[in-house]
């Protein structure tokens, strides 16, 4: 392992600061923006206040959110030039016509069409609002799409001949974006922007909720941010089994560092739920493990066995503590979402949805519960592709810039500093937003303050909560 004080390392973690910081913005407006689009058309069709309410509420958030986004990306960017020359110079090529298809398909979408969407109901009318709105959202998606099929080529390149100086031309564009690993890289961060909303505003409603129960906003918010965590969770975990057995299949040393594996374990592999893995002794220290379990999970039989660590040269293993342990807090927290979504279904079957504070409490710990996962599992992922770049054919350190140590921890030390006092300005400014109820935020003209149409049928109705003991179902 390189030092911690050389450039390559300094670079590294740079790129994972800038990142991390970047990456929980456009995941948040992934999903953000999703949800104002079904917040507006259902404002559309029942002319119920609340959904209207709901919806000039977050596009504020919304607004910030996109914004801190946008100034994220742009300084992350740079890097490719200034520390990650050599990368640019030999993948850029495949590379960087993708991130210019995303720049002008997707970004160009957003912020054409941003605007209207803020600021335009009353000036173009509702339907091209309601155009404008979905617009932004498929902007959103089609976003991710460029920049997965980027990272997913990195992860299992494909559709590339390699030049006498080294390049890495395209061959074939089709191979090249629907690359091994991409849909389901693809699938299962668009799953993940959408919970961690859904975690997100139901912690915010589960806030004003505690304060006042009968809170209409609240109660409506709640509802649809536990339906989601409810039915997509499950989902989610399912599409992550599915990339877990495709990355087995095309990085089987990253899945060796994730479970602690060292070596073949016969035929009953267990699952390491504990431990420390130790480089050096090339074993797994203090391991509490469940037999089969393993075998399982990432072969789908009960004596299915998978390469360990020592079956690969050990310069091609990845940092394991990293990825060993960012993998597990992934796990954990995608179990705690499951266990909030069937607590909040036995809640609402029991019609003490909006009365049981216990599962208020437990949402609101959870809001940020899914900017935590994207992180871990963005770990998992990248630290886990070390110690190459473009996997098994350009090595990180062969992608280096001709900088110097001194050079790159100046500009990471300056990094760490404008974003601890930009981006904390904007997170707090976020907190603040959030932690005003919705009635407080907005008051609605006098042409909207009028009674929603019924609901036809209770199926229909968010807020609608089966019968208790045969009596009638409440709201």
């Amino acid at each position: 392992m390189e030092s911690w004080f050389s450039a390559e390392f300094l670079a590294r973690a740079q790129f994972a600061f800038t990142v991390s910081f970047h990456i929980i913005f456009p995941a948040f407006s992934i999903g953000l923006a999703s949800f104002l689009t079904v917040l507006n058309a259902l404002w559309l069709y029942t002319r119920n206040a609340t959904y209207l309410d709901l919806f000039e509420y977050w596009k504020k958030i919304f607004a910030v959110t996109f914004g801190m986004g946008v100034v994220s990306g742009l300084v992350m960017s740079y890097q490719f030039g200034t520390n990650w020359a050599s990368f640019s110079d030999k993948a850029g090529p495949v590379v960087g016509p993708l991130l210019a298809y995303e720049v002008m398909s997707a970004f160009f979408l957003e912020a054409g069409f941003l605007g209207i969407m803020l600021f335009g109901r009353e000036r173009v009318g509702e339907k091209l609002h309601m155009l404008a709105t979905a617009i932004v959202a498929i902007g959103t998606l089609i976003s991710a799409f460029w920049i997965l099929a980027v990272n997913s080529w990195m992860q299992t390149p494909a559709g590339f001949t390699v030049a006498e100086d080294g390049r890495f031309l395209p061959a074939d564009w089709w191979a090249i974006i629907f690359n091994p690993s991409f849909p389901y890289r693809l699938v299962h961060m668009v799953l993940a922007a959408f919970l961690t909303t859904a975690f997100v505003v139901g912690a915010v409603s589960a806030l004003h909720l505690l304060r006042d129960n009968l809170d209409k906003a609240a109660r409506r918010g709640f509802s649809m941010a536990m339906w989601m965590a409810a039915l997509v969770t499950p989902v989610q975990i399912f599409a992550g089994d599915l990339h877990g057995l495709n990355t087995l299949e095309h990085q089987p040393v990253k899945v060796a560092a994730m479970e602690g594996h060292f070596q073949r374990e016969g035929d009953n592999q267990p699952i390491y739920v504990f431990g420390i893995p130790d480089r050096e002794e090339e074993r797994l220290k203090y391991a509490v493990g469940i037999p089969y379990l393993g075998s399982l999970i990432l072969t789908h039989t009960w004596d299915g066995q998978i390469k360990g660590l020592k079956e690969f040269p050990k310069d091609e293993w990845p940092p394991l503590g990293v990825v060993f342990w960012s993998f597990r807090i992934m796990l954990v927290i995608g179990f705690l979402m499951l266990g909030l979504g069937l607590w909040s279904l036995w809640a609402r079957w029991r019609g003490t949805l909006y009365e049981d504070r216990l599962l208020h409490r437990a949402a609101l710990v959870m809001g940020p519960s899914g900017f935590i996962a994207i992180l871990a599992g963005w770990f998992t992922t990248e630290v886990g592709r070390q110690p190459w770049l473009v996997y098994g054919l350009l090595r990180t350190s062969d992608g280096l810039s001709p900088v110097d140590a001194p050079a790159v921890a100046a500009s990471l030390t300056g990094f760490v500093i404008v974003y601890f006092f930009v981006f904390g300005a904007g997170i707090y400014y976020l907190l603040r937003m959030m932690n005003t109820p919705v009635a407080e935020a907005r008051r609605l003209p006098p042409e909207h303050e009028a009674e929603p149409t019924p609901v036809l049928s209770p199926q229909f109705d968010p807020d609608f909560l089966p019968p208790e003991g045969g009596g009638k179902g409440r709201r």
